[in-house]
């Protein structure tokens, strides 16, 4: 499952984490966010040990937003070691998102 993350736990959970990160920014009213959900589920599962998957809602959590430039939901940044290698907005199938994982592991 997903990590909800949050202003507060963005560092330890992204920045300190030993796998790679896909972090999807997203809002609950959004539909393309909704849509994006059973991909991000699946994508979860599918790296499950190697990847660490986490959540951002974009209403609750508007500095780390703001700190990467988030202005389109959804969007997706693949973190390694602490930093932001790959940023894909709106909405991405499997296949693309499966590949930027695969080049990060």
């Amino acid at each position: 499952m997903a990590v909800a993350l949050t202003d507060s736990n963005f560092e330890a959970e992204v920045y300190q984490a030993k796998e790679p990160v896909l972090v999807d920014f997203y809002a609950d009213w959004c539909g393309p966010c909704k849509a994006m959900s059973p991909v991000v589920d699946a994508l979860t599962k599918e790296y499950e040990g190697r990847l660490k998957v986490g959540k951002v809602n974009v209403d609750d959590n508007q500095e780390i937003a703001a700190e990467y430039g988030v202005m389109s939901i959804p969007t997706f940044i693949l973190f390694k070691d602490g930093e932001a290698k790959t940023k894909m907005v709106g909405m991405q199938d499997k296949k693309t998102l499966s590949g930027a994982i695969d080049k990060l592991l």
